[in-house]
């Protein structure tokens, strides 16, 4: 099977997906055109996925074909964008149609749920690779950035923590229990909170994806920001199969695991009692953003020594 035919078979249906109306041309022209409507920003993003290094080797196709998009996709959250379209490279050993056609369909699947289509991309052969580039739009000077926090606000999360950190221990089960199938979930399919973002624009004065664990995302607002905080471990929110399957490490895996794709934010006390409360109920207030640059972490008001954690690509110490 040559290029031009496995993008077309493959993935020229997923182009009728999503918000396809912003997308005035899609795949099979030299570049993709978007309208961005006036009063509107452009916001977008790059994710890429390297086998065994963010998903196993030998990976489910059609898992990862959701997984590909959604960790992508979280970014548009983040910044309370509404997602319009995206872009796939594609690199791969071979052109096997088994792995393709499952791709394909998970992948599909995703676009459809997180409304946004395929608008172009590239394939080419080595060693499996996936890049994804996703756009979406906001109101003109309403992206949500990492640089707002201040201090005196709440730090919340959405969701719970923890569980897809937990789930590497249990890929390879053939036959899960309960539990571990709720953690292996959230690790298969994440959700990125693209609604919540963006009914949080104007609301929330920070944001970022938690991706590569709670400390090092939240670590980006204190810096962008220029604050500290002060978190309460004894708040954050962890699913009752996370505390069966890791009991005390549970509260180091919501700290330090990455993969969750929940939403960190800073909000203003008195933003967060003008929430409504169907987005308060998907909120967890864990702690509070305070001066200096320094992040302390507390049980019940009592100090707990920090492990440092979180997912770093070019980290060499062990």
């Amino acid at each position: 099977m040559g290029e031009f035919e496995l993008i077309r078979r493959y993935f020229f249906p997923i182009a009728e997906v999503g918000n396809t109306s912003a997308v005035l041309l899609g795949p099979g022209d030299d570049c993709a055109i978007q309208r961005v409507e006036p009063g509107t920003d452009l916001v977008f993003s790059v994710d890429t996925l390297v086998e065994g290094v963010h998903f196993p080797q030998r990976y489910d196709p059609e898992k990862l074909g959701w997984r590909s998009l959604a960790v992508a996709a979280s970014d548009l959250a983040a910044m309370g964008a509404d997602p319009v379209c995206f872009t796939l490279a594609l690199t791969l050993p071979d052109a096997d149609p088994g792995w393709l056609h499952a791709y394909a369909r998970g992948l599909a699947k995703a676009a459809r749920h997180f409304g946004l289509s395929l608008a172009g991309g590239d394939t080419t052969r080595g060693p499996l690779t996936l890049s994804l580039q996703v756009h979406g739009t906001v109101p003109r000077d309403q992206a949500i950035r990492r640089s707002g926090a201040k201090a005196g606000d709440h730090i919340c999360v959405s969701g719970t923590l923890g569980g897809a950190g937990a789930a590497l221990n249990y890929l390879g089960n053939a036959t899960p229990g309960s539990d571990e199938q709720a953690v292996l979930t959230r690790y298969h399919y994440p959700e990125p909170r693209l609604d919540l973002g963006a009914r949080l624009r104007g609301c929330a004065s920070a944001a970022v994806d938690i991706s590569d664990g709670l400390v090092a995302d939240l670590g980006h607002i204190l810096q962008a920001s220029g604050v500290g905080a002060c978190v309460d471990v004894s708040k954050l929110p962890v699913s009752a199969a996370l505390t069966r399957l890791a009991g005390q490490t549970a509260v180091n895996l919501a700290l330090n695991a990455g993969d969750d794709y929940e939403l960190c934010i800073t909000i203003s006390p008195k933003a967060w009692e003008g929430l409504p409360g169907d987005i308060r109920r998907q909120l967890t207030v864990i702690g509070e953003v305070t001066s200096g640059n320094d992040l302390a972490i507390t049980h019940n008001g009592q100090p707990r020594a920090l492990v440092a954690g979180g997912y770093d690509h070019f980290r060499t110490d062990s």
